[in-house]
Order: C-alpha cells, then structure tokens, then sequence
C-alpha cells in the first residue's frame, strides 16, 4: 500500500536528506521548497520514486493552500508531514537585532511551522483512513540556545509547545505528532561551525559535525512506526558537540 509524504524546506540540508532516506524507504514523497531548481535536483536523487515537486512560501497562506491543494489533488491522502523548513540570520546580539531580522526568522519557523502543521492536520482528519504523522523539526536550540541567537531559539523553543499542543489535539484522528531535535550536522547553514562559531562565553571554537544522511535516516525511522505508537521527540547529534555538561 502506498505511504504519502511531505517534506518542507527539500530543496536542501535536512530536508533533501529526509526526502532521500523516505523515498529509498518506498514512500512517495512531495517536495516543498522556495526554489523549483533545487527541488529538481532534490527529486533526481529521489531515484525511482515517486515525487511531487512544490513551490511555495511557508510563510505565505495562500501559497501554503495552494501547496496543499495540489498534493490532495495527485497524492489523494497525506500519511506524513516533515514540517522542516527553517531559517536564521547571522549570530547578532541581542541589542543588535533589528525587527525585519526577528520577523524573517519568525515568519518562516513558527509562522511556517503552523501553517504546513494545520493544513495536514485538516487533511489528515478529513482523509479516509484517517490519521497521519507530522514530525516537527525542533533543534538543539529548542533546549539550549548559542549566543546572538534570540530569533532563531525563541522560535525552536515555541516549536516545542506546538509539538505537544499538536500531540494532544491529534489524538482524537489518530495524528501523532513528535519532535526531532537536530544538533550539528553538515549542510550548508551548519558548515561554518567546522571553522569556529561563538561559545557561551563568547570565544571561538570550531564544532564537530555529522553527516545529514543520518538525519535523513532517523525521520524515516520515526515515520516508519505505526501510528499507535509515537516518538515524541528524538535528539540526534554530532556525539561531541557542545550541549551535555558544561559545553
């Protein structure tokens, strides 16, 4: 039987590598992204699999309707949501921060996060069978922030109470709702911290990093559960980054 997912924010990083290990693992898997040419080259090394290329503004309602629209209208039914797409600005301090800085981080990772959320909560509802799985993506930063980060973790941390919110209103559908909290690995956005980023004491340290694939496999593994069962947060991380202890 077919298994229909969307994953936000394809077009690279954690997202290119979730849409990866959930095609490898024989879901059809719809692509939404800002950039038509980087869900291409997402979809090329989806393989065999069937993909659904959509262009859209996490941020945008009406960009976010007509996304969904289109993937009821070739996929029929949603059985899991990667609600991934995320943005940051550069490490600023906090007296720094300008108010278009706060609202571009804020309109993509919370603005964004409820508007894929609800939509595929109002299609997984309605579908028949109903139910499904949306996996949020949370971040170290939804438990501990870096300095100069205040958009980005005040933003991780409200991920987590919508994660629970959404957790408790789901389960009525059989939604099942988690949280994946993400630390150090390689894509584009985390690659300057192999060449030093600030400690909490303001010093500059390089940090390890890993490998996204890993990533990638660990959503397919949360998606892979049956919904009476539910991971509802999972930390994956570069094993000797900075965040247990004292650094």
């Amino acid at each position: 039987m077919a298994r229909y997912a969307l994953v936000t924010g394809a077009g690279s990083g954690v997202g290119r590598a979730a849409a990866v290990a959930l095609a490898e693992a024989g879901w059809a898997v719809g692509l939404l992204g800002r950039r038509a040419e980087m869900l291409a080259e997402t979809a090329g090394l989806c393989g065999t699999a069937r993909t659904l290329a959509l262009p859209a503004d996490v941020s945008d309602p009406a960009s976010v309707e007509a996304a969904f629209a289109k993937l009821k209208a070739e996929f029929g039914r949603l059985d899991m949501l990667f609600n991934n797409a995320g943005t940051n600005v550069p490490g600023t301090p906090f007296e720094e921060l300008t108010w278009a800085q706060w609202r571009s981080v804020v309109a993509v990772n919370l603005d964004g996060m409820f508007l894929c959320g609800n939509a595929a909560f109002r299609m997984m509802k309605e579908q028949s069978p109903q139910g499904g799985r949306i996996i949020n993506n949370g971040s170290i930063s939804a438990h501990a922030p870096r300095p100069g980060s205040a958009p980005y973790t005040a933003t991780k941390h409200a991920v987590t109470g919508l994660t629970k919110s959404m957790n408790l209103d789901g389960r009525r559908f059989d939604i099942a709702v988690g949280q994946i909290d993400i630390g150090n690995a390689m894509t584009a956005m985390a690659e300057r911290m192999a060449r030093g980023v600030p400690q909490a004491d303001w010093s500059i340290k390089a940090e390890p990093l890993m490998d996204v694939a890993h990533v990638g496999r660990a959503v397919a593994q949360m998606a892979d559960w049956t919904l009476e069962t539910n991971v509802l947060t999972m930390t994956i991380m570069a094993t000797k980054m900075p965040f247990v202890g004292r650094g």
